[in-house]
């Protein structure tokens, strides 16, 4: 029996490893200008049955308030749960309330992105970034010199020119994957502030 092109492409995706990374500050004010939340059980279905990869890693990187767990709690448990590697940083809160400064646990949080993406290169063929942040721009770039193909999902009004650049035709709006990837049971509630840290939302 012949193979059609979809059948043959198909089979060679199913051949393909992706590790996913979630810039989990990124996305959480991409969501809020989306205006629905990342279903984080879903993003993983949406690599394995939609394109038809196999999932080998999933990473979720995200600052932690030390003085409020609490409120994270739930929300990392339903990470966990899901099946995603979680990575945190305290926030240091070094310049003030109303910090105008690059947060230091960004930076590190991006440099853990980085190393994570470069130490695990024999487990995926395929790499996703959520992110818009062109901190990324030299990893995506260093990936695909290796032979990689980098896949980036993210708000295309809150990514970096550099960023966009550096993916081409492998960049991916969100708004596009909204069927696949969205919450259905409630929306993020508008931005309250300019602080540049979000945590995620509850989930319950």
């Amino acid at each position: 029996m012949g193979y059609t092109f979809n059948s043959v492409h198909q089979e060679v995706l199913l051949l393909e490893r992706v590790s996913i990374f979630v810039d989990g500050a990124n996305m959480y004010y991409a969501q809020k200008r989306l205006g629905w939340f990342i279903d984080y059980r879903k993003l993983l279905c949406y690599f394995r049955t939609t394109l038809g990869m196999k999932v080998a890693d999933a990473y979720y990187y995200t600052a932690v308030d030390p003085n409020a767990k609490g409120r994270d709690a739930t929300f990392h448990d339903y990470l966990l749960h899901s099946g995603y590697v979680l990575r945190t940083r305290p926030i240091k809160g070094c310049c003030g309330e109303g910090r105008e400064e690059v947060p230091w646990e960004r930076i590190e949080l991006a440099v853990d992105i980085v190393i994570d993406a470069l130490l695990t290169l024999d487990h995926y063929d395929v790499c996703a970034i959520l992110s818009g942040d062109g901190n990324y721009e030299r990893l995506v770039e260093t990936l695909r010199a290796k032979g990689k193909k980098v896949m980036v999902f993210a708000h295309p009004e809150m990514t970096a020119r550099e960023l966009r650049i550096a993916t081409g035709p492998n960049f991916h709006d969100l708004r596009d994957v909204e069927r696949f990837i969205a919450r259905t049971d409630r929306a993020p509630e508008p931005c309250p502030d300019k602080s540049v840290y979000g945590n995620g939302e509850s989930h319950g």
